[in-house]
């Protein structure tokens, strides 16, 4: 028995010139145009959510965070003040809303 695959409907007006220039578009790529559109949405959307959510690092700054990662420094004055602070606003606060402040 076969299970079928959800479809959602996208629906958009847009001005004939952009109609026109989207049905050539996807006549010179051999797909309809709900394809085209689909294929081109779904594009664009996988590239922002990659520039959203990865992170990019040059050789040299790969290994100098790995560097870091495997041999940290000791906690400075400021870090260790920050860390006192998230202590208390972590007990204070318990279960609402984080105020920091410096």
């Amino acid at each position: 028995m076969e299970t079928a695959t959800k479809q959602d409907r996208i629906g958009a007006r847009v001005p004939h010139e952009v109609y026109e220039t989207l049905c050539r578009a996807a006549e010179l790529t051999g797909a309809t145009v709900n394809q085209f559109l689909v294929q081109s949405a779904l594009k664009e959307a996988q590239a922002v959510i990659e520039r959203e959510e990865v992170i990019r690092l040059s050789p040299r700054d790969w290994n100098w965070l790995l560097d870091l990662m495997e041999s940290p420094p000791k906690p400075n004055a400021n870090l260790k003040a920050a860390m006192k602070r998230y202590q208390k606003v972590k007990r204070d606060d318990a279960g609402t809303s984080f105020n920091w402040e410096p």
